[in-house]
């Protein structure tokens, strides 16, 4: 089979589309055959080679996809050759502690298909069959495709971790990007104000277009100032960062006392100064966040499933053309996800 893949980490001169050996079906698994996978900032870590991860090369990016069963592993139930699928990318133990407890997304063990196994990036791709669920009838491949990961992280952020209720406030930033447009979306959903930012002027007439209450261009030295202005110097209830280093003090500033900020990723690097006694004077909440577990994922496909959530796609790519999306999604350019068809 053809596939998007590197062999050795480095720049995005290192991306190929070549032949590789599909791998055998396992007990347990389902071999998918890929119609659309969606880029995430993810591949672009993996590619220029993550601290601590060794992989066996060559490796096949993506960790977000959709296809049709195409063959069934021993033990599998629920689906049959020929049904529509979605990924949850999340590969966890079943054995410890949280794993059991229903906790998937907590497994000791955690790992992430396209970054700890072969991807999504290729005409077919393999994986336990408990990481499927069937797409609703009105969503499309490239839809369920640009869904789940980034949805099921914002949900957890928001819904799960944050636990944010109607008429809470809430500020994202990075407005454009997979994560954010999402928690933009479930913002509104739960009856939040959402308060976005971008350097984009385009972005942001499209945040609001979406919803967004209040949009500030990120490169205006006074986002701080206006954010406690139209609070009245109270603050937002939540922040979602998950920029990292060009953002966290403004975090630690606009929200409230008591407040959350909650994280899932550091796009612009991973470590941030910070201010500790701002952290204590203000009693805030720092909230990691990776992923999240089956119950959620479930939960989502079926808002997806009622069009009560509906991912944004920028550009779709042929599967051939691997490594211009990923020299496109590198730009950040983009509003919402960057999508390979095969």
């Amino acid at each position: 089979m053809k596939a998007i893949l590197i062999c050795q980490h480095g720049d995005l001169d290192q991306i190929n589309f070549q032949e590789i050996d599909c791998q055998e079906v396992r007990a347990g698994h389902v071999l998918v055959k890929m119609k659309a996978a969606a880029l995430n900032h993810l591949d672009l870590f993996v590619a220029e080679g993550i601290p601590g991860l060794k992989l066996e090369m060559p490796h096949v990016l993506g960790a977000d996809g959709a296809g049709v069963v195409e063959v069934l592993g021993e033990d599998v139930e629920g689906f049959t050759v020929g049904d529509r699928v979605m990924l949850n990318a999340a590969l966890s133990c079943e054995k410890c502690e949280f794993c059991r407890k229903g906790e998937h997304g907590m497994c000791i063990r955690l790992q992430l298909v396209g970054e700890h196994s072969h991807g999504t990036f290729a005409e077919y791709f393999l994986v336990p069959a408990v990481n499927l669920e069937k797409i609703p009838p009105s969503v499309s491949f490239e839809e369920a495709a640009a869904f789940s990961l980034v949805f099921q992280t914002a949900w957890r952020m928001l819904k799960t971790r944050s636990a944010i209720q109607s008429g809470d406030t809430v500020f994202i930033h990075g407005i454009g990007g997979g994560v954010s447009s999402a928690a933009l979306q479930i913002v509104k959903l739960l009856g939040g104000c959402a308060f976005v930012s971008s350097s984009s002027d385009a972005k942001l007439a499209q945040a609001k277009a979406m919803g967004a209450d209040y949009c500030y261009n990120c490169e205006q030295p006074d986002v701080v100032r206006e954010v406690l202005r139209e609070t009245e110097k109270r603050g937002v209830d939540v922040v979602v960062d998950n920029v990292g280093e060009v953002t966290w003090l403004q975090s630690l500033q606009m929200v409230r006392r008591g407040g959350k900020i909650v994280t899932c990723g550091a796009t612009t690097g991973p470590n941030p100064k910070t201010e500790i006694r701002a952290i204590f004077w203000k009693q805030i909440d720092i909230l990691g966040s990776t992923m999240g577990n089956r119950s959620e994922y479930s939960e989502l496909v079926q808002l997806l499933g009622k069009g009560r959530l509906k991912p944004i796609i920028d550009r779709v790519f042929p599967l051939g053309e691997g490594k211009q999306a990923m020299e496109y999604l590198q730009c950040q350019k983009q509003f919402g996800k960057v999508l390979l068809v095969s």
